[in-house]
């Protein structure tokens, strides 16, 4: 009976459909990669620099998920950026001691700036011990993640954390220009501009706030793993030594409220992985306040505390789907790099003849990271998505702006969408185009701000065409909701309507007669316009922020008796020049 009752068994389980035997696993796991040797090369500043004590614990943080169809690892270090070259040799290594394919390992920076160097940028190298001990702990992490796969459930949730975050890339301005490395006067827009209001007009650009929680749980509620997203550069101030930045404070502490009684010696341990979200022009000080700086979240350990009490309610809120399926999907793009022209070269290769030891100004950094770009003419970006249910994620091997975040969440086919970056390598800042154009240290070419000028709406395309792929479903067309005084102007019947709230240019959609405008170039997109539930409920009412040019339309049946309305801020001071700026003009 033993017999026929294990093959009636098999026959039975042979005759379920597929889409009905998987069933989502999760297992996570915590590598320490602290240094072993001290003292090591830390990157993250302009000159290179090395610490003698470690201040808090390095990481290498693993969760490998399985449906039964699709094994997949997603792990978040402790560093301040991986090259693709360390991180492709670390993937073929895990498929070796796992079976887990390489173009199914999601691997990304937390960009801590306090981290043992594993590759060169700007005037530090990689330690030249470190990248080997980092490799090891990163097979481990995923290894034994793998290791302690079990039946799981999984949820997400969202939270408004625009507290803790701000926009750090102000736009100068015109009389206030800055000079370049190069000595050239360029910089319209720059980091912590807006520390000082006399010399800026605004910010450059939107920030986000979302915190994201993608929550991992046994069957019966024990947690297994928390992966974490969120837009803040890094925390800077009141950090010792080697350190893991807000991002280890976070997930320690994450810990900390989240390990069941008796969860060490019953279970592998809880962990919480804190990613790095689109935040290559944000930091935590709000330069539109005064203070900038919240005196009530002003030090590393407030800040944190903080942050973990929103997280933690949020979690509490989570609803689990425990028929999660995966999919994950993978492309390369070729990308050129912004190779110096003959000038450049020369007035590069003069410095770098004239440098004594390495590099400590500003001219002699960029003129080293010149001859770099030279002799490395193009890179090619690994772009992943992942789908976990109704759960999206993408991750981008650069530094990127709010912007390009807030784009592929606007017309993801998914429910939750989070970006990490500093994803499977590192080929520095990536600004919008129209960034570009205003100048300032993300945009000055060298590793980590090199790609060409057009790079950052193509990754987010391709982005997006992943998201569709893994969601098996098209893109959402983004909709400006109408409140009631939106309604009304509506009625109006006006002309033309410009609601400026476009995420790119060169188009200004006109929501009543197609008089379609074009944006000039030097115009930033998605800020917060003038709030109200009246124009746009539930939604931010987004504004273009004209730099130094303007958005044209024809109206060819205008006629001259006409009206105009408009809500504008003007970032002049009145008594700065004769005209303080023109907000409408025709036939000029």
């Amino acid at each position: 009976m033993k017999t026929l009752h294990s093959f009636l068994t098999v026959l039975l389980l042979a005759t379920i459909p597929p889409a009905t035997q998987a069933a989502l696993r999760a297992g996570a796991h915590t590598a320490d990669a602290t240094p072993e040797k001290l003292p090591v090369l830390v990157n993250g500043g302009m000159t290179s620099r090395s610490l003698n004590e470690v201040g808090s614990r390095i990481t290498a943080r693993a969760i490998v998920l399985d449906d039964g169809n699709t094994q997949l690892a997603l792990v978040v270090v402790d560093s301040c950026m991986l090259s693709r070259d360390f991180l492709d040799d670390v993937k073929e290594s895990v498929e070796k001691r796992t079976s887990i394919r390489v173009d199914r390992q999601f691997i990304c920076a937390t960009h801590t700036h306090t981290a043992p160097a594993s590759m060169g940028c700007l005037g530090t190298s990689a330690d030249p011990r470190y990248p080997m001990l980092l490799k090891r702990k990163i097979i481990e992490a995923v290894t034994k993640a793998q290791k302690n796969l079990e039946p799981a459930q999984v949820g997400a949730a969202v939270f408004d954390a625009n507290e803790f975050t701000a926009v750090r890339r102000w736009v100068i301005r015109p009389d206030r220009v800055r000079k370049d490395p190069f000595g050239n006067p360029t910089v319209r827009a720059t980091m912590h501009a807006g520390g000082n209001w006399d010399d800026v007009t605004g910010e450059s650009g939107p920030e986000d706030p979302d915190f994201s929680l993608v929550s991992f749980q046994s069957l019966k509620g024990r947690p297994i793993a928390v992966l974490s997203n969120f837009s803040m550069h890094y925390f800077s101030g009141g950090i010792k030594g080697v350190n893991a930045d807000y991002f280890g404070m976070f997930n320690d502490r994450m810990e900390l409220a989240l390990t069941t009684p008796n969860n060490e010696t019953l279970h592998p341990p809880f962990v919480s992985a804190l990613g790095h979200g689109c935040s290559g022009d944000i930091w935590r000080a709000d330069y539109t306040k005064r203070p900038a700086h919240n005196p009530e979240i002003n030090n590393i350990e407030k800040y944190t505390d903080a942050l973990v009490k929103k997280a933690l309610a949020a979690y509490k809120k989570i609803k689990y789907d425990r028929e999660a399926t995966l999919a994950m999907a993978q492309t390369d793009l070729p990308l050129k790099f912004r190779a110096p022209n003959a000038q450049l070269l020369e007035w590069a290769r003069g410095i770098v003849a004239k440098t004594e030891g390495l590099p400590k100004t500003q001219p002699e950094i960029y003129a080293r990271e010149q001859i770099f770009l030279h002799e490395r003419p193009e890179a090619t970006l690994c772009l992943q998505a992942i789908r976990i249910g109704d759960i999206g994620l993408t991750g981008i091997p650069n530094e990127v702006y709010a912007l390009t975040g807030l784009k592929q969440k606007a017309v993801s086919p998914l429910g939750t969408t989070i970006t990490f970056d500093l994803a499977n390598g590192s080929e520095g800042y990536i600004p919008p185009p129209e960034q570009h154009v205003l100048g300032g240290y993300n945009t000055w070419a060298a590793r980590t701000a090199g790609l060409e000028s057009s790079a950052e709406p193509r990754i987010a395309e391709a982005c997006i065409q992943l998201l569709e792929k893994v969601a098996g479903k098209p893109r959402r067309k983004p909709v400006t909701p109408r409140g009631p005084a939106a309604e009304a102007i509506a009625k109006l019947k006006p002309a033309a309507w410009w609601r400026f709230d476009e995420f790119a240019g060169p188009r200004a959609e006109d929501e009543m007669n197609r008089h379609d405008g074009i944006y000039e170039i030097q115009v930033a997109y998605q800020l917060a316009g003038p709030h109200s539930e009246k124009f746009t409920p539930g939604q931010v009412n987004r504004a273009a922020h004209f730099v130094g040019q303007r958005m044209q339309a024809r109206l060819p049946k205008l006629g001259t008796n006409y009206s105009i309305s408009m809500w504008f801020w003007n970032g002049m001071p009145i008594d700065s020049r004769d005209v303080l700026g023109w907000m409408f003009s025709r036939g000029r």
